[in-house]
């Protein structure tokens, strides 16, 4: 089954302790150069506002900075949170990427809002404005098609008539939505996996066909860890794991930290059994440990495709996972893309 299934990965533009967010945007940029090699699908970014450990708070800027800096690779984002911006700037944002990178720009579109109260009303939204997600989906869709009539003598230039592939993000209950609107839906994340199986289940069971696809399109996102050893592809977690738990006990998510710190730091009990949840369920381990735990998670799911969403202080351990990934899946390898001066 892995042979036959889409890899592909999303990157968060995590900032590390002692970088800054210029050094974690250039990470993604050149990530997804690393990515183009070594064969995987598409590579995605991310939208997060007023968040210490994330640079990313621009996904379609971002996104063009890393299909200036690659050549084949689709590259979208994962996603665009619509009830932060108004339909009609995202379908021009997007008419915009895909007039400059024709056939290899994706929509990716979620309902989230910001992380923090004060986040929320900097953006100008709500937590209710989230529940209108669906009209929005519908608008933004209506603008890029030329279908939209509650605006009546205002078209999206550029993006009316092109073809940009949208897809749903959702962590359950988008699910229905995705269906509804007859798109592909992405799904996270593979720890919760009766959960993701519900929700696929709805999914596939109310699925409306429509222009944009014909059939339901699964894709599982979640994080994948490939290393020599599964102590070492766990320690690879750990960054992560503890920036979570950080954040729910302080609210506030930090930026990643070295896995040899964080396993040498005092911890309350809510927040060691907050950081050891963070490590549980996640796919790691050895070439051979990962390939067997992902045939079953794609056999279980049924997924067309799998996101990649890891992330770790370690970029060399990172990208040695990723080139572990792609061997166990057995992904073409690409002939390098031509480095864009912007970004040496």
């Amino acid at each position: 089954m892995i042979a036959s299934t889409r890899f592909s990965v999303l990157d968060r533009s995590r900032t590390r302790e002692g970088q800054d967010a210029s050094a974690a945007l250039r990470a993604t940029v050149e990530l997804a150069r690393e990515a183009e090699a070594l064969g995987f699908h598409r590579f995605w970014v991310s939208e997060h506002h007023g968040v210490p450990g994330v640079a990313g708070s621009a996904p379609t800027v971002l996104a063009a900075a890393v299909a200036s800096a690659t050549s084949d690779i689709r590259v979208g984002t994962g996603g665009v949170m619509l009830p932060n911006h108004r339909p009609l700037v995202v379908a021009e944002q997007f008419g915009v990427l895909a007039s400059l990178f024709p056939g290899r720009i994706d929509m990716g579109i979620g309902r989230s809002v910001g992380f923090t109260d004060g986040v929320r009303r900097a953006l100008g939204h709500g937590k209710e404005d989230a529940e209108d997600f669906p009209g929005r989906l519908e608008e933004l869709l209506g603008w890029i098609d030329g279908t939209q009539k509650a605006h009546p003598g205002v078209r999206a230039r550029p993006a009316e008539g092109l073809d940009i592939p949208a897809y749903v993000l959702a962590v359950g209950e988008g699910a229905s939505v995705a269906a509804a609107a007859g798109l592909p839906l992405v799904i996270g994340d593979l720890r919760g996996r009766e959960k993701v199986l519900r929700a696929i289940e709805v999914y596939r069971r109310d699925f409306r066909p429509s222009a944009r696809a014909e059939r339901p399109e699964v894709i599982v996102a979640g994080t994948v860890a490939v290393a020599e050893t599964e102590e070492a592809a766990r320690r690879l977690l750990v960054p992560e794991a503890w920036a979570m738990a950080y954040a729910r006990t302080r609210g506030e998510f930090p930026p990643l930290a070295p896995a040899d710190r964080v396993e040498a730091l005092p911890m309350t009990a809510k927040e060691r059994s907050l950081y050891e949840r963070g490590l549980d369920g996640h796919i790691h381990g050895t070439e051979g440990q990962v390939a067997a735990r992902l045939e079953r998670a794609i056999e279980e799911t049924g997924a067309d495709e799998v996101l990649v969403t890891t992330s770790t202080y370690d970029r060399e351990a990172l990208v040695g996972s990723l080139r572990g990934l792609a061997r166990i899946a057995r992904l073409p390898e690409r002939t390098e893309a031509p480095r864009s001066g912007a970004f040496r």
